[in-house]
């Protein structure tokens, strides 16, 4: 008795684990055509939420998610492609909405700038330790020899 209970509350916190990770569109936003709610699923699975900005807009339940959603959803029945859409929704919000934002001289300055930065101090450096001189050791003359000699009394 006490196992059955056990495994049935065992079952019951693993659903609930993962009912979290269910996609949030409502049926409502479902598109009869299976290849056009395909392509509508891709295409928000790539889409980032601007409430929750760490969840594509498939697994938000936030407003704004969900707009976006019958937003993507109209333009793939009005006949855009994936990349238009994409275009479009991107023009609208800017690039903060791709998961994956695209490559572009602006991101790859972006990325590159502190590895520039590093490369130029660490080229700082060793041309700066190149330049400086060790002191010279030169040896005593007989003169400073003596003078030594004298003063630590030998």
């Amino acid at each position: 008795m006490r196992l059955r209970f056990s495994l049935a509350s065992l079952v019951l916190l693993l659903a609930l684990a993962f009912a979290g990770a269910a996609q949030a569109v409502k049926p409502d936003e479902v598109l009869q055509d299976p290849a056009l709610e395909a392509r509508a699923r891709a295409l928000s699975e790539g889409l980032r939420c601007m409430v929750c900005q760490n969840q594509s807009i498939d697994e938000s339940d936030a407003d704004l998610a969900r707009d976006l959603r019958v937003l993507v959803r109209q333009r793939l029945v009005a006949g855009d492609t994936d990349q238009q859409v994409m275009d479009y929704i991107v023009s609208r919000y800017g690039e903060f909405v791709l998961l994956k934002p695209r490559f572009s001289l602006r991101n790859a300055l972006l990325w590159g700038t502190p590895v520039l930065l590093l490369l130029a101090g660490g080229l700082f450096i060793v041309l700066s330790s190149r330049s400086r001189r060790p002191a010279s050791d030169s040896a005593l003359s007989a003169e400073e020899k003596s003078a030594l000699d004298k003063m630590l009394g030998d």
